[in-house]
């Protein structure tokens, strides 16, 4: 069956180490699209994180924003929504206390006040790259849970490694744990780590299942290319399941396709093979 949808992850994937995505990659995407198969970037950046990205590549492409919590197009219009509840927000807010410093709570708004934190600390030197490309979005407000007036799209904590698994452990054994889904990102080789706290149902896999439902395109006319823990719900639900030579080690124990490493053009050797191969060229 013909390839219909290429999901793409970006950050280890898409992206080289340099942070930019690759001539090859740009070139395959286009051929792909020029041959009339959707590309959808599916990432955990946020829109306005994720849209320098999508500038790099002058095909259209869908986004599917903050580990599935939003779909849209990259003019910014919402075509899929689902955030957070505020009271699951605050609850998730008072049971993380202790990794308060490493808290932040996204909210779909236009620039201003996207991303608010209990203190921006200008001193801490591994904070500052993101504080300062970031500084147009960010705000304070203390404590934390008095900024939820309104649904966010995720409570977000980032760190080393080991104090965000050990958040990650007391999350998934709170008693009211059913009420959101965790989406977890590790790299180890960077001792840096994330985890989003969304809306319960959602997954990059799930809304990728959802759009793809609303686009009429099968599972088995999708391909997904991927790196990290937060792609396994995308790759699971993909026709065609790639892992980057670089993904973490649990994608590459299921058996799924791995392709080339980001920074040797991995994603345009697997649209090659498992997209453009298989689609006619147009007339």
């Amino acid at each position: 069956m013909a390839i219909r949808l290429i999901a793409l992850d970006i950050d280890g994937t898409l992206l080289g180490s340099n942070g930019k995505v690759s001539r090859a990659n740009c070139t395959a995407i286009a051929e792909a699209t020029r041959r009339g198969i959707e590309v959808a970037l599916v990432t955990g950046r946020r829109y306005d994180f994720a849209l320098p990205v999508a500038q790099q590549i002058s095909s259209p492409l869908t986004m599917i924003v903050n580990n599935g919590a939003l779909v849209r197009t990259r003019d910014g219009h919402n075509h899929v929504r689902h955030l957070l509840p505020r009271e699951t927000a605050r609850r998730v807010l008072e049971a993380t206390r202790a990794w308060r410093e490493s808290t932040a709570v996204v909210f779909d708004r236009p620039v201003a006040r996207q991303v608010i934190l209990e203190k921006i600390d200008w001193e801490d030197l591994a904070k500052v790259p993101y504080y300062t490309r970031n500084r147009e979005f960010l705000a304070e407000m203390a404590p934390l849970e008095k900024c939820l007036d309104e649904d966010p799209i995720q409570v977000m904590l980032t760190g080393k490694v080991a104090p965000i698994r050990e958040a990650e452990r007391h999350l998934r054994g709170v008693q009211f744990s059913s009420e959101f889904a965790l989406a977890v990102t590790m790299y180890e080789d960077k001792d840096f780590a994330m985890i989003d706290v969304i809306h319960p149902r959602v997954t990059k896999g799930a809304t990728l299942s959802e759009w793809a439902g609303l686009r009429s395109i099968a599972a088995d006319e999708i391909l997904a290319i991927g790196d990290n823990h937060n792609d396994l719900e995308m790759l699971s639900f993909a026709g065609i399941p790639v892992v980057m030579e670089n993904g973490v080690p649990e994608l590459k124990t299921r058996g799924w396709h791995v392709t080339r490493s980001n920074d040797d053009d991995g994603v345009a050797a697997a649209i090659q093979l498992f997209a453009l191969k298989e689609t006619p060229e147009c007339a």
